[in-house]
Parts: C-alpha cells; structure tokens; sequence
C-alpha cells in the first residue's frame, strides 16, 4: 500500500552461504576480489574465513542453524566469527533478521560487512590511544565529527549511568555504534541494493574472555542460560525487544512526526508509519536500511549492554523473532540444555519453533527461524561436572538402600527417567506430543487474521472460510 506498491520486488540470486563474501551483482557473473579493512571490504587472509561460519553447522563451542519460513525466501543470515580481532579469547556472534522485498540482500549485507567494519573501527581506537600523537587525533575527529553529531541527535551516550565499567566496554562500545552509523551510510548509498523500504535487525554479540557486549538493533533477541542458587537452569534476557510501543521508542518517534499504531486485525502489534500515509508499518523502532522511515523516527543505533560472566553461566542463545513469537525464554533454554549433543542443540530448538508455528498458527505462513547458540564452557569441564553430579546421585541412593530394600515399588516414568539422565522437568509433554495425542475432531483455536510480519510490503494471503473449518490435523 501507498508507497510500497511503488517497489517492484526482485529476488536476488545470492542464495548460497557459504564462506565467500564478494558481492554479487546480479547478471554480472563477474567475481571481486575481497577486500581488506582499508578498502572497507570483507576479508583479510584466509585465516579469517576459516575462522567463520554462517551456515548451518558448528565447532567446539558454537552451533547455528537456520531454516526458511513459508513466506518466500529466508531473509535470516547469522554468524560466528572466531578468533575475533586476532584475538584467541574474543568471538563475534550475529543473528540478522531481514524484512521488505530486498530485506534477504540486506542482512548478508550487514552480516559480511560488521565484524570487519567493527574490527577497523577497534584497529584505529587503539592506534588512537597508544600512539598519542595530534595529527592522528586530528584526523580521526574529522572521520567522528559527523558520526558524533548523529549520535547525540539520536539520544545515544556511551555511559548514561556513570556506572564503573571496564575500559574495554567503552571502547568496544564507541566503536560498535560507529560502526553501525557507517554500515546505515553504505547501504543509503549501496548501488544494487534498493534499501528504501527494506531493512534488518541485528543482534550481536562480544565476548572477550569473561566480558559480554550484547548490541541490538530491532526485535531480535539474546537470552542467557545460567545456574541459580539452587543449581536449577534459568533463562536472563539480555537485550530488550525495540518495539514501537516501548515509551521511549514511541515517544522518539512521535517527536519526529512519526505515527505508532496497530491495525485491527492485529492490535497487538504496534507498528510504524508515515505521517500522511498508511506506509509502511514497520513492525520494529528501530533497524538497518528502511530509509523511508529514517527521518521520522527509526534509528540504526544499536542498544548496547555489558555483563561480567560467572561460573554459573552455560550458554547464549540468540535467535530472529520466529524463535520468540512462539517460544518462551525458559522454554528456549530448556530444549538446548535438553538436546543430544551441543552440534544439534541449534537445530533442535528450530524445529521446535517450526512445530510451534503449526500448532499456534495452523492458519498461517511461519517465520523464518534462525538461531546460534555459544557455549560458555568446554566439553570437559561440563563433563567433570556431570560425573559429580552423578556421585551424588549414586551416594544418595546407597544411603537411601536399607530403607527401600524390603518395599515393592511400582516402576513409573519418572523413576525411568530419573535413570537415564533426564530431569524430570523436562518430562513434559513436548509439542510432538501433543500432535500425537490429539483426537481427529479436535479444533485448535489460533489467532484469527494475520500472523505479525515485519512490513506490510507482503502480506500473506489467508486460507479460504472452506478450509479454515478443517480441521486443525490437515494443515500439519
């Protein structure tokens, strides 16, 4: 609708993922040379290429999986980048998450391009610091000036709270929202990629030694997975979901005479719009790209948070909003604790968002789920711990021995599972299950009208009053 109807929709032959981060341009069939971070580019040796994955796969320490919706093509991109800046204790982790008809073009887009954009950004922090001498200083404020002035227009500070935090932070910090400013400025500008009403969160990840930097940009979201008190697993949020509803999102917005408000066939969802036209609902306050928007509220600056690891910390899950539209953070963690092995504990929670899809929303188009998930700690201490864990048990049942001795218990589920390693928390009914059990005649109530999308540009179609009436088992 309005301006949106105005963009022919192309789709872009860049639909490998593998290692290579050339640009593609369309009908050229030519191939670039990569770059290195002067040139702006995205590789720099082999090295670095050998250290990254963005395809479904994982290593000693991370797994990521992606899996495309029935929405058309999968506009997720992720990655993890080892070995970050040289440094063997530093890993960069990413999830993308595209919207609008280029939406696909610009998460790879920003996936190849931050890490090493970031990593430039942190190279001339440091020679800054050390080197100390004027004309450098000189000529990396001219290179800010303009960034800074975005920045403080864009309510952004670097320590709002005066808290005392490392110096790696703010540093690490400063660089990520330059970095994010310049990735906003090449794709305005980026010759095949038409960014105007197409755009993509993010949310990243740093993690130097036991130092954490979460940045988020949209509705993507990171969770932690760490022990309580009790040894009991818990899930902690890490970032917050920028919707437009958010007070200050909305209030930013509306400042710049932005509108925020829902449609009534979704009243849950807050969206973005134009100020004289009904254009083009963005789902998110904030965003790569949809320059459409860009003068009237959405930003590209990312909300960046830092938290000091412990021992109790497992793992981080960061996945798209089709992971999160239909799972819980506790219900996320629990299934990539519960998973066979730590290379399919990715895949393993994106199969049970696809499942939660059709059992939610058996009447719509699922989102694309994209997740990875970075393990805090090696094999061999979760296995050390295992074993303790497991002489306790053994101790507790040779005191308990005596007293159970001359009683016949009855054998029941819970004591199977009990022996086999599994909590019996996590005996609940799995959404398998549930499709298993359920009777023929059963109707499932789901959310009638459209299932949320990101912009209005595609909109799915809904199913007729004939096969709505179905029953629920059909659509499976």
């Amino acid at each position: 609708m309005g301006l949106c109807h105005s963009v022919d929709r192309k789709e872009s032959g860049e639909t490998s993922t593998t290692a290579s981060t050339a640009e593609d341009t369309p009908g050229s069939g030519r191939w670039r040379r990569p770059r290195g971070y002067k040139g702006g580019g995205e590789i720099e040796g082999t090295q670095q290429v050998l250290d990254r994955l963005i395809s479904n796969g994982s290593n000693k320490s991370s797994c990521l999986y992606t899996q495309q919706g029935k929405k058309g093509t999968n506009q997720d991109a992720m990655l993890v980048f080892q070995n970050f800046c040289s440094r063997k204790d530093t890993v960069f982790c990413g999830v993308f998450d595209g919207h609008g008809p280029f939406g696909h073009m610009v998460a790879k887009k920003v996936r190849d391009t931050l890490p090493f954009t970031l990593s430039t950004q942190l190279k001339l922090a440091s020679e800054s610091e050390h080197s100390g001498l004027a004309n450098e200083e000189g000529e990396e404020g001219q290179r800010s000036e303009s960034v800074t002035i975005t920045m403080d227009e864009q309510w952004c500070e670097l320590n709002p709270n005066n808290e005392q935090l490392p110096e790696m932070y703010l540093l690490l910090k400063k660089a990520l929202l330059k970095s994010c400013q310049q990735i906003d400025k090449e794709l305005k500008m980026h010759p095949t990629i038409d960014c105007f009403c197409s755009g993509t969160t993010s949310v990243t990840l740093i993690k130097q030694g036991e130092d954490l930097v979460v940045g988020n940009i949209g509705d993507s979201r990171a969770v932690l997975a760490t022990r309580d008190q009790d040894n009991a697993l818990v899930a902690v949020q890490l970032t917050v979901d920028l919707k437009p509803d958010l007070p200050s999102e909305s209030a930013r917005i509306q400042k710049c005479k932005g509108r925020v408000f829902a449609l009534q066939d979704e009243p849950e969802v807050a969206r973005v719009w134009l100020p004289n036209r009904n254009s083009p609902g963005l789902a998110m306050a904030r965003a790569f790209g949809d320059f459409c928007l860009k003068d009237y509220g959405l930003i590209s600056v990312p909300d960046i948070n830092y938290r000091r690891l412990t021992d109790g910390d497992e793992f981080i899950i960061l996945a798209s909003d089709g992971v999160w539209d239909v799972l819980s953070n506790k219900e996320a963690v629990d299934i990539v604790a519960s998973a066979p092995s730590r290379s399919t504990a990715a895949r393993a929670l994106v199969d049970t968002a696809v499942r939660s899809w059709r059992i939610k929303y058996p009447t719509s188009k699922n989102d694309d789920c994209t997740v990875v998930c970075l393990f805090l700690k090696d094999d061999m201490k979760v296995a050390s711990d295992a074993v303790k864990d497991s002489h306790k048990e053994e101790s507790v049942c040779i005191s308990n021995k005596e007293e159970e001795e001359d009683e016949i218990v009855q054998v029941k589920e819970e004591s199977t599972t009990k022996s086999c390693g599994i909590e019996p928390k996590m005996m609940t009914m799995t959404l398998a299950e549930c499709i298993s059990v359920a009777q023929d005649d059963e109707e499932w109530s789901a959310l009638e009208g459209l299932t949320r999308v990101n912009s209005l540009l595609s909109i799915p179609r809904m199913f007729s009053g004939e096969l709505k009436s179905s029953s629920w088992r059909k659509w499976l």
